[in-house]
């Protein structure tokens, strides 16, 4: 099987505000060696545009992704799998919130995009797993680590070293996802009121609070809040909080600019 194949399309919409990015490589949206650095690439653009203040991720066809080119990776040279997983997870490491829309399977590799991303959506027919188990492997793109800190240590124990699947209720349930929309025209739906709801707030103030998080949910608790308290105290010099304040007075929407 071939190493390349497979498309990440890149589309605005929200008068460039919002960045679309969509899997499509056929039914079931195989992510190749090549697709990992797309996405990589695609990230590098978006975060590169100041326009841009959210990215979704969604996929074409009937489901998310099966996961990984598993044939390929016997192409792949041991040495070249040592930094297997920083591309394909570039959501992690962008400033901006990143959401994600699943239906169907979102397996594998697929899966460990997912986990990189901030808020994830999905529906009842969704199923989430880490089938490397039955392949001799284990997961390679941050999944054994994002999932334990999701879900905690014992299920993902569990889901990891059986490959079992996660229903989309249970997902819900575990905090893996924060919406279950009844079908795909709903889970739609619910992410462009999601990108409404957020294109409202401070560009700044929500990648202040994205870097908040993930910084400081593997830090000590001590140390977490020091965190919080000097970001606090930065947005507090910003014009947006100035904004803020001042529509919130006024009972109007406010204006936020990201400054």
């Amino acid at each position: 099987m071939p190493l390349t194949g497979g498309e990440i399309r890149l589309e605005r919409s929200h008068d460039g505000r919002v960045a679309n990015l969509t899997l499509n490589h056929g039914r079931y949206n195989i992510i190749t060696w090549e697709t990992r650095q797309v996405m990589a690439d695609r990230f590098a653009e978006i975060d590169r545009d100041p326009d841009v203040k959210l990215v979704v991720i969604r996929a074409e066809g009937e489901h998310f992704s099966s996961g990984g080119d598993i044939a390929g990776f016997m192409e792949v040279d041991p040495i070249d799998l040592t930094d297997l997983g920083h591309n394909v997870t570039a959501a992690a490491r962008s400033p901006k919130p990143v959401i994600a829309a699943i239906d169907g399977y979102c397996f594998g590799v697929g899966l460990e995009l997912v986990l990189a991303t901030d808020i994830r959506l999905a529906t009842p027919r969704s199923r989430f797993a880490l089938p490397e188990m039955k392949l001799g492997m284990i997961p390679g793109s941050g999944g054994t680590q994002r999932l334990a800190r999701l879900i905690g240590l014992s299920r993902a124990k569990y889901h990891v070293l059986t490959g079992e699947r996660i229903t989309g209720d249970q997902a819900l349930d575990w905090g893996m996802v924060s919406v279950l929309a009844p079908d795909g025209e709903a889970l739609e739906q619910e992410t462009l009121a999601l990108v409404d709801k957020m294109l409202g707030y401070s560009p700044l103030a929500m990648r202040t609070a994205k870097e908040v998080l993930d910084k400081g949910i593997d830090a000590p608790l001590y140390s977490g809040i020091e965190l919080e308290r000097k970001a606090y105290s930065m947005l507090r010099a910003s014009s947006d909080f100035a904004e803020g304040v001042a529509a919130f007075g006024e009972k109007r929407a406010p204006k936020f600019t990201g400054r």
